[in-house]
């Protein structure tokens, strides 16, 4: 299955200036997918670097000199550098191409941020354009498809989620997110990063896999784990930098009680989150389906606003009277807040606090029949 990438169209104006372009995301997204297709689009004489393989990260960590690096471009008029994370001073490196070659256009990607953000942000800042790309959306499964198809899928995008592997091969959903969550999500991490309890990341994963949607505390995190509470925060650094999990913020402007210092925990893929919980059952028999759409809901969106590169603030509300709302965006001066509701036939109202607070804010209820023209549908898409 060939899906269309929404950042293709993004970045395809960008492929002729002379910054290079740095893909980020989590392993098997399809970066390298990406790259190979805007390689063929520019067809142009291409050197591809697979930095997993150990040829090509020694070819370019063994590099001293300008001559030596111009030995390696040769002819080349693209280079791409795929997961630039697994080589030694790739910053360093990469510095040395865009300043030094002008007539090569540069191509990276890396499924570790904290790797990349380290030793490439100041080297090739104001030098690179940079991307993210997450698992298939649901617009991109719907330009692929139609709404109808995409819709009738909607319990098995909830259950399975929407890496491109499980998408493209139906059956094998199980065995292939049981590999993705035990073997890929982790490989950066343990490659680049001193994690002295690799069975606290574990039990740390299915913790917060239980508690989607919930307020997470890193002190009471630390107490069912049996460690401390910095060594929480730094493997939950480290799952966000691997694109595992993502944070949101609470709101808090005019209200004396709402909660400053909150935090609520997703997961970027339903999939991996109940693959950590051996959890597969259909959605008729769950008793967590509130926090499967949730966290789907919030995912989705996620993805749309970085994929068509919408700068949102993202946060969630709540007060210490328990007053919530699961998800808010606040931008052009404007604040839009949403309810997330499996079943519609429950009447949902703002809580009295929140619009007395904010009385321009715009609320939504999103549920299974309205949320793609209501939540998801983003500028510019049919």
């Amino acid at each position: 299955m060939l899906v269309e990438r929404t950042i293709l169209n993004l970045l395809s104006h960008r492929l002729t200036d002379r910054k290079a372009i740095l893909i980020l995301g989590p392993r098997q997204t399809g970066k390298s997918t990406i790259l190979r297709e805007i390689a063929r689009q520019l067809n142009k004489k291409l050197l591809f670097l697979n930095c997993d393989e150990a040829q090509s990260r020694e070819a370019l960590e063994s590099i001293r000199n300008l001559s030596q690096m111009g030995n390696l471009i040769g002819s080349a008029e693209l280079v791409v550098v795929d997961e630039a994370q697994r080589v030694r001073d790739i910053g360093i490196i990469l510095k040395l191409i865009t300043d030094n070659f002008p007539q090569v256009k540069l191509l990276i990607s890396g499924s570790s941020a904290f790797e990349l953000s380290n030793i490439i942000n100041e080297p090739l800042t104001g030098r690179k354009w940079e991307y993210l790309l997450l698992p298939f959306s649901t617009e991109e499964m719907m330009r692929y498809t139609s709404f109808f198809d995409e819709s009738g899928h909607l319990h098995r995008r909830m259950i399975y989620g929407m890496y491109p592997e499980v998408v493209n091969n139906p059956g094998d959903e199980q065995a292939i997110l049981n590999e993705l969550s035990t073997s890929y999500l982790y490989k950066d991490i343990f490659t680049f990063q001193d994690v002295r309890k690799p069975d606290v990341l574990a039990k740390l994963l299915k913790a917060l896999a239980t508690q989607v949607g919930a307020e997470v505390t890193f002190h009471n995190l630390a107490q069912v784990l049996e460690t401390d509470k910095e060594t929480v925060q730094r493997y939950v650094d480290l799952l966000e930098k691997t694109f595992i999990v993502f944070r949101l913020t609470s709101f808090s402007r005019n209200v004396r009680n709402e909660l400053r210092r909150s935090r609520k925990i997703y997961f970027y893929d339903n999939g991996i989150r109940n693959a950590l919980l051996s959890a597969f059952q259909p959605l008729a028999v769950r008793t967590d389906i509130g926090a499967l759409w949730e966290n789907f809901m919030v995912s989705e969106r996620i993805k749309r606003n970085r994929h068509h590169k919408l700068f949102r603030n993202e946060y969630f509300w709540r007060t210490t009277q328990q007053q919530e709302i699961d998800y808010l965006e606040e931008y052009d001066g404007r604040l839009f807040a949403y309810e997330f509701k499996w079943n519609p036939a429950k009447p949902v109202r703002a809580p009295k606090t929140f619009l007395n607070a904010y009385p321009e804010a715009e609320f939504k209820v999103i549920h299974p029949k309205n949320y793609w023209d209501e939540f998801l549908n983003a500028p510019n898409v049919v």
